[in-house]
Parts: C-alpha cells; structure tokens; sequence
C-alpha cells in the first residue's frame, strides 16, 4: 500500500468500489438487487385516488366522472375567511383568461368542513366564482378518505359555531387520466395558472 495517507485512503476507497461492483455483477443476490424492478410509481407523485361524493346540486359524484377533464382540486371550507375565496378567485380569473380552452378543465372545491358544508351552503358558495366549478361534500369519512388520497391535512381549530379549518392550501392540478400534474401553491397568479395550464392542453 502507498505510505502517504491521501493517497491511501484514495487507494482503499477504489479497492472497496472494484468489490462492491464484484459482488453486485457476479453474485446470485446482487443480480437479483440491481435487476429488481422499482416500485410503481417510482418517481411519479401519489397524489389523487378514486372518491364518491356529493355535489352543490346534491348528485353523487365520483372521480371517474371527470375522466377526460383536466382538474384543478382545492380543499377548503365555505366559511375560510381570506385563503379558500381568494385561491378560488385565483382559479376563476385563470379560467377566463383561458378562453375556450377552459371547457377542457374542471375546477373541484372539496371542502373539509362537512358538518357545515352541505350541499346546498356550497351552491350558495360556488356562484361567487367560475360556473364550471364543482363544489363537493359527503360524509366525515369520505372527506377524511379523500384528502388522504391528496395529502391533505386538516384540523379543526376553535369550539362553538364560528370554528375554523386549519388545512392544507395546494391547488393540484391532475392530468384527464387522474394522473398528478404538478401543483399550484395559493400565492401563484392567474396568468400564470393559466399558462402553465394551457401548455399541458
């Protein structure tokens, strides 16, 4: 071995690479490690899954419904006092400025208050914005089922009538596949919503 340490250590770290490469090469376990398949969904994200839900006209809805849709999905509740009204204006005015090609995409507002988000409180709700918005509700259970789906957390937060939601606020937007695109954080503009929206189009 060489007498100078540097040269050594360099010497060693070349040595151990030549007999890991060896053992991974022509050892019976180390083809079977580099020559396993990955994980599905290996570098994809995991967000979305199949849900069932009621929308602000009452009609059970489902996630294979907006199958060849673009979506834009946001969890919030209709009493949020500043973040769910101003990222669902964000959405509205991204739609206008998308012109024509806003009839590819559907905007979905899941809410995560169901004790006071009934279907008719999100109709009321939902005029405020674009009309190609879907406002959705259910049961405690499949809101819970279907923001673990998007990675969404959610809390409830005060006591009394006038409690408020702390939760999430990500804007995703899911291929017509239901496949994650990628996603909007709540201060993006509208331009550019739209536009990183029209080039997936």
């Amino acid at each position: 071995m060489p007498s100078n340490p540097a040269v050594r250590a360099v010497a060693v770290a070349a040595l151990l690479l030549i007999v890991a490469a060896i053992l991974l090469l022509y050892t019976p376990w180390g083809r079977a490690l580099w020559q396993a398949e990955l994980p599905t969904g290996v570098g994809t994200a995991l967000v979305g899954g199949p849900f069932r839900l009621i929308d602000q006209d009452g009609k059970p809805r489902t996630d294979a419904d907006f199958r060849g849709q673009y979506l834009l999905v946001f969890f919030g509740y209709a009493n949020c006092p500043d973040v769910c009204p101003t990222t669902l204006q964000t959405i509205t005015t991204a739609m206008e400025k998308l012109g024509p090609d806003a009839a590819k995409v559907t905007p979905l507002f899941i809410t995560v208050d169901p004790a006071r988000d009934d279907p008719k409180t999100l109709k009321d709700y939902a005029s405020n914005f674009t009309p190609r918005l879907v406002a959705l509700t259910g049961s405690a259970a499949d809101i819970a089922t279907v923001a673990k789906e998007y990675r969404i957390l959610y809390n409830k937060a005060g006591e009394g009538p006038n409690y408020t939601m702390d939760h999430t606020a990500i804007v995703y937007f899911m291929g017509p596949d239901g496949r994650y695109i990628g996603h909007f954080d709540i201060d993006a503009k509208a331009d550019d919503v739209a536009q990183a929206i029209r080039e997936k189009l």
